[in-house]
């Protein structure tokens, strides 16, 4: 089992935005057992999407959906007006 971190850094003021925003499009998508996360502590205006997948091949099957997904296309448009700079972790459960 692996869990996927999308973490993005949000431009002052756009925080929760970003967050309703990315909150929606994984509904929209059907990401299973995601949640989306903000900061309380450390680096401010940070969004995370983590999600939990099977294996590699599980990830690269949703990245290819993610692409054709005209729904989550459609709730995603504009984010990337939302943020500064991001980074994509992926860690395996022990």
């Amino acid at each position: 089992m692996l869990v996927v971190r999308n973490c993005f850094t949000a431009k002052p003021g756009s925080a929760s935005k970003l967050a309703a925003q990315i909150k929606e499009a994984a509904a929209a998508a059907k990401i299973s057992r995601h949640r989306v996360l903000t900061d309380l502590t450390g680096e401010f205006n940070r969004v995370i999407l983590e999600f939990e997948v099977e294996n590699v091949a599980g990830f690269e099957a949703q990245l290819k959906d993610y692409g054709t997904n005209a729904a989550f296309r459609d709730k995603m448009k504009g984010y990337t007006d939302l943020y500064v700079t991001g980074t994509r972790e992926i860690l395996q459960i022990a």
